[in-house]
C-alpha cells in the first residue's frame, strides 16, 4: 500500500465516527447513545425521591382526552417534518453555501441529552452542574486564542457563551465602554467629594485632576489596575459607611447609571468616542453602536487592500486623523474571517498600532471578530499549548497559511477580546456563539450589584470571580439562557480537544479542500474557454472561496450579474424548492465598489473583460451598471469534500455541474 493511500485511509477511519454522516452511516450509533442517555435521564427523574406517588396515573394513556392531545400532537408533528425535509441539506458534502455543515455527534447529542435536564445558565441555583460548563468552555476558547487561563496569573482570560456572534460583538464594546469610560467618573466623583487618594502606581499624576482624554487612553489593563487601588485607597483612608458611600458616588457619575447625552455634557472635551473596523465588518458592528448610544455615525470604515484584510496604512491614517482631531478611539476592531470572503485582517499589524500610538498618548482597545475563523486557531497550537511556529505549519498543507495570516493567528494573545461561534467552525448546533476576554478584570465593571471595596490593591482572589460567576446574567448580556448549547461545546472540546492533533486536525481537512479547489480552478476555467470567463476575484485566506462568472463577450457588469443570479437561482433552497432537483447547493454574496480601491476595481474590470464604466457608486436607468459584483460564495467546510475515495470529489463534481450550469445559461439566453 503506498503512502498516500495509507494516509487516506487512516483520515477515513479518524473522520468516520465524527459525524452523523451524510447517509446516516452512524444512525445506530446516534440512536443507541442517545436512547442509553434517555433511560439514565428516566432513571435519574425516578429516583429524585421514589417514594413518591406517580403524578400520572398508569392508565392514562387509555382515556378520550389523552388519546385526543397525543393524536394532536403526532399530526402537528409529523406535518413539521414533512416540512422539514426541505430544509437546506448542511450535511450533505453537495451543500457548499452558508456557515453551516454536518454536526459534530459529541456536541449534538449532548445538547439533546442537556436539554432534557432543561439548565438555565442565568445563575447556578438554576444550573448548578452545566453553568460551571459553561466557564470551562470559556477557559478552552481562551487557551485555543493563548490567552493565559492560570487564576494565579494576572491576567487571566475568562469566556462564556453567547446565543451568537452579534451579542458577543456587542457585548465586548459595552464592557470597553464600561471599562474605558471608568476612569473620568472616578475622577470628578473624588474630586467633588474632595477626596486625595494618594500616589496611584497605575494611574497618571494627579489622576483627579487629570483631563478627560488623559483619563480615556488608558489601557484596559492599567484601568483595571487603576480601579483596585483606588478602592483599595478608599477603604484604607475611610471607614466602612463612608467608603461606601464614595464608592456609590462614583457609581453615580458613570455612563451607565447617567446615559451617553448626561455623562457627556458632564465631559464636553471628551467627544463621542469612535469604533474603526474594516471596511468588510458584519453589519452587526452598526447594530452595537446604535444599541449602546454610540451611534452608527462614529462606527467608522477602514478601507481594506486587494486581498479585502484591512489595509493596515489606512488604518494608521484613520488613527492619525483622529489624534489630530483629538477624537477618542474606543476600539478597532479585526475580522478574523470575513463572512464574505474568509479573509483575515492584519491582527499583528493592529496590535503594532496599538503599541505606536500608545507612545503618542492615544490608546484604543482592540477585538477580533473570529466569530468564523477563530476555530482555526485549533491548528496553530500543539496540545501542549505552544505556537506551531510557520515553517512547520506550512509543510501540512501546500499554500496555507501565509506569512500575513500565520502573523494574525500568532498575534491574537494580544488582543483584549474576542467573538467565536462554536455553531460555525465548531460544528455544534445554533445557536451557540462566545465571547472571550484577555483580562477578566473586565467584569469589575460590569455587575448588576457591584462590590465597591477591595481589600488587596493589586488582584482579586481567584474565589471572588469563581463566585460572582455564579451570577453570570450579572456579567453579560443576556439573562436567561439555556446551558444545552454550551454544554454541547464544552462536551465536544472534551472529546475533541483544540490543539492542531485533535480539532485542528478537522479544521485542515477544511483549509485542504479550499487549496484542492483553488488549484484546481484554472481547469473549470479551460472547459469554459469561449463560453465564460470564471474569475476568482479574491485568493482565499481560509476555506471561503468567491467565484465570479462573466458570459464571452459581454461587457456590462449588470448583465454579467443577472447571469449570475440565475446561475444562483439553480443552487439555492427555499420552501417552495424541492431540494432533490438540486444537484449542489451554494450561496451568494457581493463586493460593493465603494469597498474597493481603485487598483482593485480595475482589476477585476480587467481580469472579467467589463467595461470599468460599468461598474459604479451609483448606477443610472440604462442597465448597463451597477454598484456591486455579484459572486457565487462557497463555504467548503465539511470535510468529506474530497471524498477520500475515487469517483467520489465532491469538488471536481461541482465543477462539471457549474460548467453545465453556465452551458445551460448561455443557451437559454435571449437572442
Amino acid at each position: 500500500m503506498n503512502m498516500r493511500r495509507q494516509e487516506e485511509d487512516e483520515l477515513v477511519d479518524w473522520l468516520s465516527p465524527l459525524f452523523l454522516g451524510s447517509y446516516a452511516e452512524n444512525n445506530e450509533l446516534l440512536e443507541k447513545v442517545l436512547v442509553e442517555l434517555l433511560r439514565d435521564h428516566v432513571y435519574w427523574r425516578r429516583n429524585i425521591h421514589p417514594e413518591d406517588r406517580p403524578q400520572i396515573p398508569v392508565l392514562a394513556d387509555t382515556g378520550p382526552e389523552y388519546r385526543r392531545f397525543v393524536g394532536r400532537m403526532k399530526t402537528e408533528l409529523h406535518g413539521l417534518t414533512a416540512r422539514l425535509k426541505n430544509s437546506a441539506p448542511f450535511f450533505n458534502p453537495r451543500y457548499i453555501g452558508h456557515m453551516a455543515s454536518d454536526l459534530l455527534l459529541p456536541g449534538l447529542i449532548a445538547q439533546l441529552v442537556t436539554t432534557l435536564y432543561n439548565p438555565n445558565h442565568v445563575t447556578d441555583e438554576a444550573s448548578p452542574v452545566t453553568l460551571p460548563l459553561e466557564l470551562e468552555l470559556g477557559r478552552q476558547l481562551a487557551a485555543m486564542f493563548g490567552f493565559n487561563t492560570d487564576p494565579e496569573q494576572e491576567p487571566c482570560a475568562w469566556g462564556h457563551a453567547t446565543s451568537g456572534g452579534t451579542i458577543a460583538n456587542d457585548e465586548s464594546l459595552w464592557y470597553f465602554r464600561a471599562v474605558r469610560y471608568w476612569p473620568l467618573a472616578a475622577a470628578i466623583a473624588l474630586r467633588e467629594a474632595g477626596f486625595d487618594p494618594g500616589a496611584l502606581k497605575h494611574g497618571p499624576e494627579d489622576f483627579v485632576h487629570a483631563p478627560d482624554h488623559v483619563l480615556f487612553n488608558l489601557s484596559v489593563d492599567h484601568v483595571i489596575r487603576l480601579r483596585r487601588e483606588v478602592l483599595a485607597s478608599i477603604d484604607h483612608q475611610l471607614d466602612r459607611r463612608q467608603a461606601r458611600d464614595l464608592a456609590r458616588r462614583i457609581e453615580s457619575e458613570r455612563v451607565e447609571y447617567l446615559g451617553m447625552a448626561e455623562f457627556h455634557l458632564r465631559h464636553p472635551e471628551l467627544g463621542t468616542p469612535v469604533v474603526l473596523v474594516a471596511d468588510t465588518a458584519h453589519y452587526s458592528w452598526e447594530k452595537a453602536l446604535k444599541l449602546l448610544g454610540l451611534g452608527a455615525a462614529n462606527l467608522e470604515p477602514v478601507a481594506v487592500n486587494e486581498r479585502m484584510r484591512l489595509d493596515s496604512k489606512a488604518l494608521d491614517d484613520a488613527l492619525a486623523r483622529l489624534a489630530d482631531e483629538r477624537r477618542p478611539v474606543l476600539a478597532v476592531v479585526g475580522i478574523l474571517g470575513t463572512t464574505e470572503f474568509g479573509s483575515i485582517d492584519p491582527v499583528h499589524e493592529i496590535v503594532a498600532a496599538r503599541q505606536r500610538w500608545r507612545r503618542e498618548g492615544m490608546e484604543f482597545a482592540i477585538h477580533v471578530d473570529a466569530a468564523w475563523g477563530g476555530y482555526l486557531a485549533s491548528m496553530f497550537h500543539r496540545p501542549d499549548g505552544t505556537l506551531l511556529d510557520h515553517a512547520e505549519m506550512r509543510r501540512r498543507f501546500h499554500l496555507f497559511p501565509s506569512e500575513p495570516v500565520y502573523k494574525a493567528f500568532a498575534a491574537l494573545r494580544h488582543v483584549d477580546s474576542v467573538t467565536v461561534d462554536p455553531h460555525k467552525l465548531g460544528y455544534v448546533p445554533f445557536g451557540c456563539g462566545a465571547y472571550v476576554a484577555r483580562n477578566r478584570g473586565m467584569t469589575d465593571f460590569i455587575s448588576q450589584k457591584a462590590a465597591y471595596v477591595f481589600d488587596d490593591a493589586e488582584t482579586v482572589p481567584d474565589s471572588e470571580y469563581e463566585r460572582r460567576f455564579r451570577n453570570l446574567g450579572q456579567y453579560i448580556l443576556e439573562g436567561s439562557k439555556p446551558g444545552a448549547a454550551a454544554a454541547g461545546a464544552w462536551l465536544s472540546h472534551r472529546v475533541l480537544p483544540l490543539d492542531a492533533d485533535n480539532f485542528g486536525r478537522l479544521c485542515a481537512e477544511t483549509i485542504r479542500n479550499c487549496e484542492y479547489f483553488f488549484e484546481h480552478i484554472d481547469q473549470l476555467r479551460d472547459e469554459l474557454a469561449g463560453v465564460a470567463r470564471v474569475v476568482l476575484p479574491f485568493e482565499p485566506d481560509t476555506n471561503l472561496v468567491c467565484l465570479a462568472i462573466n458570459p464571452s463577450g459581454n461587457r456590462s457588469l449588470a448583465r454579467m450579474n443577472a447571469f449570475g443570479r440565475r446561475l444562483y437561482e439553480h443552487l439555492s433552497v427555499g420552501e417552495e424548492v424541492d431540494i432533490h432537483s438540486r444537484e449542489f447547493f451554494g450561496s451568494r454574496t457581493v463586493v460593493h465598489r465603494h469597498k474597493l480601491g481603485e487598483r482593485a476595481a480595475e482589476r477585476l474590470m480587467a481580469e472579467l473583460d467589463l467595461d470599468p464604466s460599468t461598474f459604479v457608486d451609483e448606477p443610472d436607468d440604462s442597465g448597463e451598471q451597477a454598484d456591486s459584483i455579484f459572486l457565487l460564495r462557497h463555504t467548503l467546510m465539511n470535510p468529506w469534500l474530497s471524498g477520500h475515495d475515487e469517483g467520489m470529489n465532491y469538488l471536481d463534481r461541482y465543477c462539471r455541474h457549474l460548467a453545465e450550469l453556465v452551458r445551460q445559461a448561455m443557451r437559454d439566453q435571449p437572442g
